[in-house]
């Protein structure tokens, strides 16, 4: 059945959901009244409310539960009500109760008239209340139709009060945003941009240009490699960090303290970026981060008596950086989950800058009041509906050879756990055939990189272009490599050159590069090479081949012996006979091996299964469960192994 007042709803809340000035990721909470035809027949007035978590900007009818009207109306003649009886009376009143709890605020909504309601953290309303004359700032910016409203946190108390403002034109809220209403949905969004407008004007009066912008020189990209892999290194946590220049005037700025003293611009922001962000350059990247922690620190112990029961410390690690020269870099395990943080902070700060740019004493809630909301329940909900992080969430990996075969079921098996990735390959078509598996949103979106990694300047450009994208690195899978068929005496040098280029050399290039850059990071790593059967127990006619995946074994060894303590670890897997998706088997090398077996070439897949223990095909999926595995801490006391994944080879049996 189709609800006019709720459609009505849902095109309002995407429109202000669009617009990050109004509301970031989840933030504020809209509503509308209207009526239903309840289960026996009877009409009944409703409250559709947005849920809580649901974000404006993409929310659909079913992220905006309905209540029934009047059991939440004969709450309001209650005296008080905790917050944990509050929620049970509301969910009661849902018209499904298995529908997505509602907002913490849906007594607000409910205790106000007005047909149509919206709730704004709007980035001009919190500058006009973010300062000690905040009531005095909304009165000239908005005129005496607007009342304001000291900080409380949501609930029911603060639900009873904004009841009793009715006959304003709206409220406005110190550190929390912008309450409108009216009968008509077209008219409650107009007056939430118009309300917002006049604050916005109003600021632009008073806003006067900082002194000191541009005071830093801009970092060259070596630099900021530099401060990433160091930052990486110092939080400790695999996660991706991403620069982002959009704070870079405010980061410039010599009162920079002042504008990120001025905290978060609503008290929503920081449950995501922290109640502050962490202020560091190149050279002060240890300090800052020492300094930060024990700041955290003292501020948990100082109010953990506020802790609710069951709960304990976030933890005391920066997720959002200020860099002069750069503008800020934010940490997350995707890169979404990094522009998310990026965006919110471009807004706390950019009001933070307003604040100080227009008044003379910019004020931020006092610890007490952001503990109480940093650690409240009823907002760490909305966290809690995340789904759980993938196995591999926040690691960064180079797959070599990902654009078939072996790699290309590596990247996917990765990727299906929540690995960043590199992909790596000669061949550009394979690389979007392989990109394209991606692009149904189940996995992020993986970096591409095509060029020849026996070139020594693709494999640095490679792990440049991994740093720039994704600030680290935690592991390389080097699977790249070609067969090279024909016995020792009809094999042209030529041949033997280049397999040895494409299988051993590149693999020796990139462990060069990589175990440089796990030096710099210090967080160890792993490297896994993708050898052979044959490095154990070759075939005749496949000289070339077999020799440049022996000496991956030994590369492999030396890099583990060399890299041990740097905590990192090097093992290799040796398959054989995987043929799905794989080219390795194209420009007559099935042929070749089929003769030499002395069966026909549609026939040599049964026949490597047949001849192995388990009698069983060797799939890329399987080699790519033992790649994860190596790559994981899983394995973390494993070095210098060789796993065969082979169905089980005797002949190639590791020794």
């Amino acid at each position: 059945m189709k609800y006019p007042d709720l459609e009505k709803l849902v095109t309002r809340s995407k429109l202000i959901g669009a617009d990050q000035s109004l509301v970031v990721y989840g933030g504020g909470n809209t509503s509308a009244k209207g009526e239903i035809t309840d289960y026996l027949g009877r009409k009944r007035s409703v409250l559709w409310v947005k849920g809580s978590g649901a974000d404006m900007a993409y929310g659909e009818e079913a992220d905006y539960p309905a209540l029934y009207l009047d059991e939440l109306s004969a709450l309001k003649s209650k005296g008080d009500l905790d917050d944990d009886t509050m929620v049970d009376f509301v969910t009661r009143a849902l018209v499904d109760p298995s529908a997505r709890r509602p907002s913490i605020e849906t007594l607000l909504h409910a205790f106000l008239p007005a047909r149509h309601i919206d709730h704004v953290h709007a980035d001009a309303i919190c500058a006009l209340t973010n300062h000690e004359d905040g009531a005095a700032a909304v009165r000239d910016a908005l005129g005496e139709d607007f009342a304001y409203v000291e900080w409380i946190r949501p609930g029911f108390k603060l639900s009873k009060l904004v009841s009793e403002l009715k006959e304003y034109q709206g409220v406005v809220l110190a550190h929390h945003g912008l309450i409108v209403w009216d009968d008509d949905s077209q008219k409650c969004y107009a007056k939430t941009l118009a309300a917002v407008s006049r604050a916005e004007e109003f600021l632009g009066t008073l806003k006067k240009k900082p002194k000191a912008e541009f005071a830093h020189q801009d970092l060259s990209q070596e630099q900021i490699r530099e401060l990433l892999l160091h930052l990486r290194g110092k939080i400790g946590k695999k996660q991706i960090l991403r620069v982002d220049t959009r704070l870079r005037k405010i980061a410039d700025r010599k009162d920079l303290e002042k504008v990120v003293a001025a905290g978060a611009a609503s008290a929503d922001h920081m449950l995501r970026i922290r109640p502050w962000s962490c202020i560091l350059t190149p050279e002060s990247v240890d300090v800052a981060v020492d300094s930060y922690r024990a700041r955290y620190e003292d501020y948990f112990e100082s109010n953990k008596n506020l802790l609710p029961e069951g709960y304990s410390s976030h933890g005391s690690d920066p997720k959002l950086f200020i860099t002069p020269g750069i503008g800020m870099i934010a940490g997350g395990a995707t890169i979404s989950e990094t522009k998310m943080m990026a965006d919110i902070a471009f807004h706390t700060h950019s009001v933070g800058s307003t604040v100080v740019d227009s008044f003379p004493k910019p004020r931020t809630l006092p610890d007490r009041e952001i503990f109480g909301f940093d650690y409240w329940p009823m907002e760490l909900y909305k966290l809690k509906l995340k789904p759980k992080a993938p196995k591999m969430s926040g690691n960064i990996f180079i797959v070599t050879g990902a654009g078939s075969g072996i790699g290309r079921g590596i990247a996917l098996h990765l990727g299906s756990l929540g690995a960043n990735l590199v992909l790596a390959d000669l061949d550009r078509e394979g690389l979007a055939q392989t990109e394209e598996e991606f692009a149904d949103g189940k996995f992020s979106k993986p970096l591409l990189v095509q060029g020849d990694q026996s070139d020594e300047s693709v494999v640095i450009e490679t792990l440049n272009r991994t740093i720039d994208n994704f600030g680290g690195l935690d592991g390389v899978v080097f699977n790249a490599g070609i067969g090279v068929p024909g016995s020792l005496e009809e094999l042209d040098s030529s041949h033997w050159r280049r397999g040895l280029e494409i299988n051993l050399t590149s693999s020796f290039l990139l462990t060069k590069h990589t175990m440089r850059i796990l030096r710099r990071q210090g967080m160890g790593g792993s490297l896994v090479y993708i050898a052979s059967k044959n490095a154990f127990a070759p075939g005749a006619g496949f000289g070339g081949y077999s020799v440049s995946k022996a000496g991956m074994i030994q590369l492999m060894r030396i890099a583990a012996l060399e890299g041990g303590s740097l905590g990192i670890r090097a093992n290799a897997l040796n398959p054989d006979a995987v043929f799905d998706n794989s080219k390795l088997w194209e420009g007559g090398i099935r042929e070749q091996r089929a003769k030499e077996h002395g069966v026909k070439p549609e026939e040599l897949e049964d026949f490597y299964a047949k001849r192995n223990i388990l009698k069983a095909r060797v799939r890329s999926l399987d080699v790519a469960r033992s790649v994860a595995h190596l790559l994981s801490d899983e394995s973390s006391r494993t070095t210098g192994a060789v796993i065969p994944v082979d169905g089980g080879v005797a002949a190639g049996f590791p020794r």
